[in-house]
């Protein structure tokens, strides 16, 4: 047995000690490359973690209060049950295969002065940690949070608020520069001191309660707090200010209080955290009465999209008939249709799915969650749609974390089940790993998108390594014009790669797509991918580099940032984590020209022992397409 290996066993076996005064549980990862340590000493509960022998959160407080009762002050720590976990299971995101490795705990808790009972599970992984508390319990109860993480001193941090929810720019800082009060969205990445890797604060499996946001202590920590102590955003004081008020109250949980997740990602490079599985392996599987092939369930189709917005479009029956003509040219298999269909007679939509069925795209329609709010008035569209044989719904403008928000996008998926309904969100939260319960989420923006406004280029380079960790994003990719500004033809090619969902929408008009010189390679670009390979030279807020693969087919995409450079980049990627070995590969590569609004197209033949030298331009880009 490996030496590592026999030190991840001894630690796993070593759970529960007395260390001086405190009681201290440990729990390895099964590769022992991260520590979850928690301690209880004096009157309360506090834990770390470690990266390879080296802190990613320093000691923080960790707890739940329940009707305004801390219990993990004069708590006292029984029985420690352990487990392992190790599975996988089908995905639709950046690899085929998500993996679920993992040694867990569950701690058994008592509260002394209120005798109040509860379990502290921790699960640590090869690439982070999560953990949660579930409280037994009848009635109605009012939980809160009283967990903080503090990433290591010496951190840099990339971070946006929550004013315009989750659709702001992260912006990179120091930790020691965020502010008292200053409210961060997660996923909250950081970057540890002297090389020591990444970390990332996040949820998973949110379901029945309020969703995390945080708050600066103004030393480096970050409170956890819940939807109703986060300040409504804009969009929320916009649309839906008579319920500012009555979302800032604490919402109550009947029965068993079973939190989300608290999970901290953690890697030794940008790869590891891009392909950290831990936010959905922690949220449950699907429900075979739903789904009974679970993710493979035939009605679930991932996919691309037309989406007649942001660059123009005849909005008739006629014009969305083009559209769909046009969608099946570019092998296409959806065109989504915004709120003007609702001024249509069911007969005119209906007949519009028809014509586009034979094409083989399907129909998506647009609706604001304002509609849905009694549930049958939800029932009755969805039914409607299904008469029609409307393929799914995008639904908007939810805006807000609290948990009555919360349990409305369970609704959304439960009734679009039954109706076997695909479904996009907009205006949305973070993705808290929903995804793997109701695998009919094909999209969930929770993303500052191309249809906002510019600067796009430093932007773009940093979402991957923030918000994309979360999980599926609509980002709506790819436009050709006036939505250009600070980047190229190529670099937004390259997003359609870099900044996938399994539902991919594009923004640009479906002309201007089939019209472009990579019109060709952006045809073959699917919408979910078999393996994801960052590169090193990526960079978070200077230059995304990744290999992903569909299939045979080998894609490279980058994108840059505002700074030009030249990067030179191997293709040993080409052989793959399956060990395909091919001698050479038909390249077609598409490069940025001297000009933003244009790219040039080369083919040429490679192999896995060569190099690429690209040139990138200020907010520029390149695409590889690779085949066998």
């Amino acid at each position: 047995m490996p030496f590592h290996v026999r030190l991840a066993l001894l630690a796993f076996s070593l759970l529960f000690a007395s260390v001086g005064a405190a009681q201290v549980v440990i729990v390895g990862s099964p590769d022992s490359s991260v520590e979850f340590r928690l301690s209880l000493s004096g009157t309360a509960i506090e834990y770390a973690v470690t990266l390879n022998n080296k802190p990613l959160i320093m000691p923080s407080p960790l707890g739940i209060t329940v009707d305004g009762v801390s219990l993990s002050e004069g708590a006292a720590i029984g029985k420690v049950d352990r487990y392992e976990v190790d599975e996988s299971y089908p995905w639709h995101g950046g690899r085929s295969t998500a993996v679920d490795r993992c040694n867990g705990v569950k701690i058994a808790v008592t509260q002394r002065a209120s005798g109040t009972a509860y379990t502290l599970e921790i699960r640590a992984y090869d690439n982070g940690i999560a953990f949660r508390h579930i409280v037994p319990g009848e009635g109605r109860r009012v939980p809160d949070e009283a967990t903080m993480f503090r990433p290591a001193s010496g951190s840099r941090v990339w971070v946006h608020d929550l004013e315009d929810h989750y659709e702001s720019v992260h912006k990179g800082k120091s930790l020691a520069s965020i502010a008292l009060g200053a409210w961060v969205a997660p996923p909250l990445t950081f970057r540890l001191p002297d090389g020591g890797g990444y970390g990332s604060i996040t949820e998973g499996g949110l379901s029945n309660y309020s969703g995390m946001a945080l708050q600066g202590d103004g030393e480096g920590g970050f409170h956890a707090r819940l939807g109703h102590a986060v300040p409504a955003s804009w969009p929320f004081r916009l649309r839906f200010k008579q319920d500012v008020e009555r979302l800032t109250h604490p919402a109550a949980v009947t029965g068993t209080i079973t939190t989300p997740w608290r999970v901290v990602m953690a890697a030794a490079d940008l790869n590891a955290l891009v392909n950290c599985d831990i936010v959905h392996n922690v949220a449950p599987p699907p429900d075979p009465k739903y789904f009974p092939d679970g993710i493979k369930t035939a009605w679930i189709k991932p996919g691309r999209s037309l989406w007649s917005y942001l660059d123009g479009g005849n909005n008739t029956i006629e014009g969305m008939k083009q559209f769909s003509k046009l969608a099946a040219e570019l092998g296409f298999e959806y065109n989504l249709l915004e709120g003007f269909w609702s001024r249509w007679p069911e007969a005119d939509l209906k007949e519009l799915v028809d014509y586009s069925r034979k094409l083989g795209v399907g129909i998506l329609i647009w609706r604001s969650r304002r509609d849905l709010a009694d549930e049958k008035n939800m029932r009755e569209m969805f039914e409607m749609c299904r008469r029609a044989g409307v393929a799914g719904v995008k639904i908007d403008f939810f805006d807000h974390e609290h948990k009555e928000v919360i349990d409305l996008y369970e609704t959304v998926l439960r009734t679009a089940a039954e109706c076997k309904l695909i479904v996009d969100f907009h205006g949305a939260n973070k993705p808290t790993g929903q995804e793997r319960t109701w695998p009919n989420e094909l999209g969930l923006e929770g993303i500052r998108g191309l249809e906002m406004g510019p600067p796009y280029a430093q932007h773009d380079v940093t979402l991957p390594f923030t918000r994309m960790l979360a999980g599926l994003a609509d980002y709506t990719p790819t436009h050709f014009g006036r939505k250009l500004a600070d980047t190229t033809w190529a670099h937004q090619v390259a997003n359609a790669i870099i900044l996938p969902a399994p539902l991919l929408v594009y923004a640009a008009h479906p002309a201007n797509l089939l019209a472009n010189p990579a019109a060709d390679v952006v045809k073959d670009i699917p919408s979910v991918w078999d393996e994801t390979v960052v590169l090193p030279v990526s960079e978070i807020g200077e230059v995304a580099a990744f290999a992903r693969r569909s299939g045979d087919t080998w894609f490279l995409a980058i994108s840059n940032g505002p700074n030009a450079r030249t990067v030179e980049v191997g293709l040993s990627f080409l052989e793959g984590a399956e060990g395909r070995r091919p001698t050479t590969y038909r390249a077609t590569l598409v490069r940025d020209a001297t000009e933003a609004a244009a790219v040039k197209i080369e083919d040429r033949t490679v192999t896995r022992s060569d190099s690429l030298f690209i040139d990138l331009r200020s907010g520029g880009g390149f695409v590889g397409r690779f085949q066998m």
